[in-house]
């Protein structure tokens, strides 16, 4: 990669959230994975900041060396559950990225495929279709099972990879985009739900599960039309300016509906827009209008731990464990809430797993693009699973649930996968079937 000369879009450089905060008093060594994993200083997140701390005054150039650092963080803000001094990480390597962003000319076929990935497909529904609709035709008509026996994949290097490969989840939920799903029952509540992007078509069956557990518990849903992708990955990546473009988009999409809450079953997407009031705190058309949406954004298990809960759960005979997902634990400081309606549902056997709010290396693109360090990070996450001899273990992100489905697999055991929402929908199910 080249390097340009030193340029910053809109003068956002990590500089402006304060790097000086950090006290270098380690506390956040032992929280942070890459760190525990290579035990290198300029891989933990005290190692990181003072590598910005360095480029920001003219010290050190954004060298390949920083790159890599920088590149190879997981984004899990684990460090900042442990930090004494609140040390914004998250915004401090996002910032980062984005100053990279602006001086770092990529390969053009890297540049070409980021400008698809995050600037059409995240974006576009149709585009989204479409590749799910090609990666339904691979899985229905056996060609990836046939790719995983022949051995092919080992050979070449990506059994690992493919094995983090999504289920394309026909019917897509694309269809109830724009819909209303009234309450059953009386009705106490009117929410909107963030569909997401690539959950449309891999975890369509979650969004669906939601909205029922929704209606079972009193609220309207309405599902917006004019929705988009929450900006989430496109802000991890350094492209701040396009997560603001979606920001803008959303916060139209969903404040004239004078919700009762804006709800996501996706912990990453929540964290993101539970931060568009800093995202646009620059915008005097959406600043104000950022902060008030911010006011009425929950997390799926947030809302429904806040509300009086519909107690007509039946028995769901399994012994579980819950991994906390990194951006509802750390980034937005969700952890008993799942555990609260986990606690509530009928012959559910809970065991707490060793390190639960230690990232089990999904974190967005990053299993793809380092593939290496997730896949070990997963290895141990299993291990921590595996001593609490649970045979389901729940989560509270897809992109949690796509990591774990894959540890599952290759572990052994026959662990099944599950979001809190769908064990709530279960016992609800078996209530009625009862």
């Amino acid at each position: 990669m080249a390097v340009s000369e030193p340029r910053t879009a809109q003068g956002e450089s990590p500089r402006q959230f304060d790097l000086d905060r950090c006290i270098h008093c380690g506390l956040c060594l032992n929280a942070c994975p890459t760190y525990r994993e290579l035990g290198l200083e300029a891989d933990s997140p005290r190692g990181r900041i003072y590598q910005m701390v360095q480029v920001a005054e003219g010290r050190m150039s954004i060298s390949p060396s920083y790159l890599q650092h920088i590149d190879l963080c997981l984004g899990c803000r684990g460090c900042e559950s442990a930090c004494p001094s609140g040390v914004e990480y998250g915004r401090l390597v996002e910032a980062a990225r984005a100053q990279i962003e602006t001086q770092v000319k990529r390969p053009l076929a890297v540049w070409l495929a980021r400008r698809f990935v995050f600037s059409y497909l995240l974006q576009s529904r149709f585009g989204l279709g479409v590749a799910g609709a090609l990666l339904f035709l691979y899985q229905a008509s056996g060609l990836q099972k046939l790719l995983r026996l022949s051995g092919l994949l080992k050979l070449v290097g990506l059994e690992k990879l493919e094995r983090l490969t999504p289920v394309a989840e026909a019917p897509f939920f694309f269809s109830r985009i724009g819909k209303t799903f009234p309450a059953t029952g009386a009705q106490r509540y009117r929410v909107a739900l963030l569909a997401g992007c690539i959950a449309n078509v891999c975890f369509a069956r979650l969004n669906e599960a939601t909205v029922r557990v929704l209606q079972k518990n009193g609220c309207d849903v309405h599902i917006p039309r004019e929705q988009t992708c929450c900006g989430a990955l496109h802000a991890h990546a350094g492209l701040r300016e396009e997560a603001r473009k979606l920001a803008r988009r959303n916060i139209d999409a969903f404040e004239a509906g004078d919700y009762d809450a804006i709800l996501t079953n996706a912990a990453g997407c929540g964290a993101m827009l539970k931060e568009y009031h800093d995202l646009l705190a620059e915008d005097p058309a959406y600043a104000a209008r950022a902060r008030a949406f911010v006011e009425r954004v929950k997390d799926v298990n947030e809302f429904l731990a806040s509300i009086e809960l519909n107690p007509k759960l039946g028995r769901v005979e399994a012994v579980a464990t819950y991994q906390d997902s990194c951006h509802l634990a750390h980034g937005q400081k969700v952890r008993a809430a799942p555990r609260k309606l986990l606690a509530a549902v009928p012959g559910l056997a809970f065991r707490e797993m060793p390190l639960a709010d230690l990232c089990c290396g999904s974190a967005g693109v990053y299993n793809v693009l380092h593939n290496e360090m997730a896949m070990s990070l997963l290895e141990k996450k299993m291990a921590n699973i595996a001593l609490t001899g649970a045979g389901v273990i729940v989560t509270a992100n897809p992109g949690c649930m796509l990591q774990l489905r894959a540890g599952a697999a290759m572990s052994g055991g026959g662990r099944r996968v599950a979001h809190v929402v769908e064990i709530l929908d279960e016992a609800y199910r078996n209530y009625e079937e009862k």
